[in-house]
């Protein structure tokens, strides 16, 4: 299968044999927490066989723990040039990705940027939200700026990675309103809880094929 190819899909998912995912996190891990909890629900088509962060202190290994899910720390590797770092980092990533025959990655609160090279070689098995309606508000700053930008609504997108900053295919999106004094942290905090739901629900989606890419 060449997966350079734009959206390949991976295999169908089901409840007998899961696709088996990687989370990506790099701090709390609430929406590790929220899809971990989907999971032991009832059976479903995806299962997380691996957390991965470039902080091995991550908060949200508790919920590895607690949940008995394989959690692997990566720092970043001490070399001068940012390039060759990022290149290095996601070589051994790579490894880990290989160990535990992973499917699909999804991005929680991965605060690191990809290579491009990394996402060609995953695009259609890599899937993150963004917690704007996008095309609106795309990168790390998305409540502030809809703030300053005095919108009346906000939400959250799950979408494909691509190469491009939170440009990929989108799958699903919902509103959330934005009231006349809210703070960074009140929308924040209202968007997570529909993150929460949307995003474990979009991913069962995508693995058993109800998504058709």
């Amino acid at each position: 299968m060449d997966m350079s190819l734009p959206y390949t899909p991976s295999r169908v998912g089901s409840k007998i044999d899961p696709l088996r995912i990687a989370v990506f996190i790099s701090g709390g891990g609430s929406g590790l927490s929220a899809l971990l909890k989907f999971q032991t629900k009832i059976p479903r088509s995806h299962q997380t066989v691996l957390v991965i962060s470039e902080d091995p202190n991550a908060g949200g290994q508790i919920y590895c723990e607690q949940n008995d899910v394989t959690f692997v720390g990566i720092r970043l590797p001490n070399i001068p040039d940012k390039s060759l770092r990022r290149l290095t980092h996601e070589e051994k990533i790579e490894v880990k990705l290989a160990e535990f025959n992973v499917e699909l990655i999804v991005l929680s609160g991965y605060m690191r940027i990809l290579s491009p090279s990394f996402v060609k070689k995953w695009k259609g098995r890599l899937v993150n939200i963004h917690p704007s309606l996008l095309p609106e508000y795309p990168g790390a700053h998305a409540h502030r700026d809809a703030l300053a930008d005095s919108a009346t609504v906000s939400g959250c997108t799950v979408h494909l990675v691509d190469e491009g900053v939170d440009e990929g295919l989108i799958l699903a999106s919902e509103a959330v309103e934005v009231l006349p004094n809210d703070t960074i942290s009140d929308l924040q905090n209202r968007i997570k809880i529909i993150e929460h739901k949307l995003y474990p629900q979009i991913i069962d989606d995508l693995c058993s094929g109800k998504i058709q890419l």
